[in-house]
């Protein structure tokens, strides 16, 4: 195996392992914590014109203080289907509307939706840990594979390996920070 070639496996395992790392942020974006904040309604879901589709494609998402949402409606038909998709959400909200606009105000979290909160945050944090494994060890069974066949020498796939473990514990580090900040928002009160 070239060195050209670990270079490719190092690349493809460090976009990979930055793709579980994403997913996490993505996730932790749909966890309530005690503010406002629009990426809190990008995840819902809206029943419009025969299918669902994201909230930020059937209205305007703001943030006009810092425990409202308002979401302006583009098509007032569409008014109902949003107040349905936001109660239905699993968010604990209660939205009202006002015409086109349907004002979201956010409660203050009681500690023991906190304590929830932060073990759904725990779970998404394992999950993006056991992808970021995942793709070490499908890396590194290609490696064996490789110095198995004769590609690569046993010392090649030792330094490979030793690189391959530096990234994913550089990653399991970069998740463990997200959800250490994510559960210092959720227990901010």
């Amino acid at each position: 195996m070239a060195n050209t070639d670990f270079e490719a496996i190092k690349k493809d395992v460090t976009r990979r392992m930055e793709g579980a790392v994403d997913v996490l942020h993505r996730e932790f974006s749909g966890l309530r914590t005690g503010r406002a904040n629009t990426s809190l309604l990008e995840n819902v879901t809206v029943n419009a014109y025969g299918s669902e589709m994201p909230m930020n494609q059937v209205g305007t998402i703001n943030v006009p203080e810092p425990r409202m949402l308002t979401i302006q409606v583009w098509d007032k038909g569409l008014v109902q289907s949003v107040e349905k998709a936001i109660l239905e959400s699993g968010l604990g909200l209660n939205p009202a509307s006002d015409g086109q606009l349907v004002r979201v105000p956010i409660p203050q979290l009681t500690e023991e939706r906190r304590i929830e909160l932060s073990k759904v945050a725990g779970k998404y944090a394992e999950d993006a840990r056991i992808a970021v494994r995942n793709v070490r060890r499908h890396a590194m069974d290609e490696l064996k594979r490789e110095e198995k066949d004769g590609e690569i020498s046993e010392d090649a796939h030792h330094e490979f390996h030793d690189v391959i473990q530096d990234l994913t514990n550089a990653y399991v580090k970069k998740i463990d920070e997200a959800l250490a900040t994510k559960e210092t928002d959720i227990k901010q009160v």
